[in-house]
């Protein structure tokens, strides 16, 4: 039985269907989620680290979920935050400047075992971690998303206009460095 929305929230808030509920809403949004942290952070391990993060919070906060959105557009806000946090994280952990951990995963892609140089998705993922955090986040969530910018502008509150552009710089910046490498 595939619920919508409202009705796995209402199942939610009730003590005797809320973990079934959470499961459900687990299950109905654990793949989409995992891919579009996945893109930001690249590694499978770190990913799967920040999509439990993020669902603890969302166990957390989703009996205060106003609805002023759509679940998915909430959430996807707190899986880009959080996948913000983890790489800003990293970065102090390591005390190496945010180029270096770009670098590194970049370095993460190329060691992978079914990496080929001369594969245009590889050449695309080498160029999307190129890319600023913010930016990245806003190409991956129009690119493989193919999100609206209306949504997006909710889930990265910031206006549609700076979006736009921010996507346009970003696709500029990955056709540059696939014409280049």
């Amino acid at each position: 039985m595939n619920l919508d929305d409202r009705e796995l929230l209402l199942q939610f808030r009730q003590a005797d269907t809320k973990e079934r509920a959470f499961t459900a809403i687990v299950k109905k949004y654990q793949e989409k989620l995992y891919w579009h942290v996945r893109r930001m952070v690249v590694d499978h391990d770190d990913a799967n680290d920040v999509l439990q993060n993020m669902f603890v919070k969302i166990w957390k906060a989703l009996d205060n979920f106003r609805e002023d959105s759509q679940l998915y557009t909430w959430m996807y806000r707190i899986a880009t935050n959080e996948s913000l946090t983890f790489l800003e994280q990293r970065k102090k952990r390591s005390s190496v400047s945010l180029g270096d951990v770009e670098s590194g995963l970049a370095n993460k892609i190329v060691a992978d075992s079914n990496f080929d140089a001369n594969k245009l998705e590889w050449k695309l993922q080498l160029a999307i971690q190129q890319l600023p955090e913010r930016q990245r986040a806003v190409f991956n969530l129009r690119y493989y998303d193919e999100m609206p910018y209306e949504e997006m502008s909710r889930i990265l509150e910031t206006s549609e206009g700076a979006l736009k552009a921010s996507y346009h710089i970003a696709a500029k910046k990955i056709e540059e460095f696939i014409k280049n490498n």
